[in-house]
């Protein structure tokens, strides 16, 4: 499973892009916002900090606006991915902007049947939101279970699912588990994927004994 950082702030992603763990990038309007910079500006920097996909999600809500946002936004980089909503606009707007030869990532997704749709429409990346949905009392993640049965009964399919909504390692590992061909976890939830109290515990026991010896390695 490839990991996608859930973040606008380039320092964040310069720092995890260098330790080799980061495959892309997700924005949103709210993430945008925090930077307190202009949208253009932010997403230009993401791309040329990584390689992978950058996605630059659209505020219209109709069509046509869609439509012209995403061209603009594509326009930044190459690897700009635009974010469309799981709407009937958003659905229409995905196939016109793939069928332009943009990546689209069909956000907002809270089902298997808009998943299906997603991918219909062409879309480059599905995000169901699971945590959102483990807010409501269900379970998002049977969500993501169900897009992998309906996307692998279809060899057609191309869509890869982005689990999002990410809130907890636990969360990480059940993508995984669920057939997940990504997931955008917060910065810190990345990180935390590291720790361990059983790692700490016997570091900290190791490093006691070798102070014991008196040696140095160098």
């Amino acid at each position: 499973m490839r990991f996608f950082v859930d973040t606008a702030d380039i320092s964040e992603i310069r720092d995890l892009a260098t330790a080799g763990f980061l495959d892309g990038v997700t924005t949103n309007p709210s993430l945008i916002a925090k930077t307190g910079r202009p949208i253009r500006d932010v997403i230009k920097e993401n791309c040329q900090t990584i390689e992978g996909p950058v996605s630059a999600e659209v505020t219209a809500a109709d069509f046509d606006g869609m439509i012209a946002e995403g061209e603009r936004l594509a326009d930044i980089a190459a690897n700009v991915a635009v974010k469309v909503p799981s709407t009937w606009d958003g659905l229409r707007a995905c196939r016109a902007l793939s069928q332009l030869g943009h990546k689209v990532n069909v956000t907002l997704c809270f089902s298997a049947n808009q998943a299906l749709l997603g991918a219909k429409a062409g879309a480059t990346f599905i995000s169901p939101f699971v945590g959102r949905l483990d807010d409501l009392g269900l379970d998002g993640m049977e969500v993501v279970r169900e897009i992998r049965a309906i996307y692998d009964n279809d060899k057609s399919i191309t869509t890869d699912i982005l689990a999002s909504s990410i809130r907890t390692p636990l969360h990480v590992k059940q993508a995984a588990i669920a057939g997940a061909d990504i997931a955008t976890v917060p910065p810190a939830v990345l990180r935390n994927l590291a720790k361990h109290p059983l790692t700490d515990k016997g570091l900290a026991s190791f490093l006691a004994d070798w102070s014991k010896t008196g040696q140095a390695i160098l």
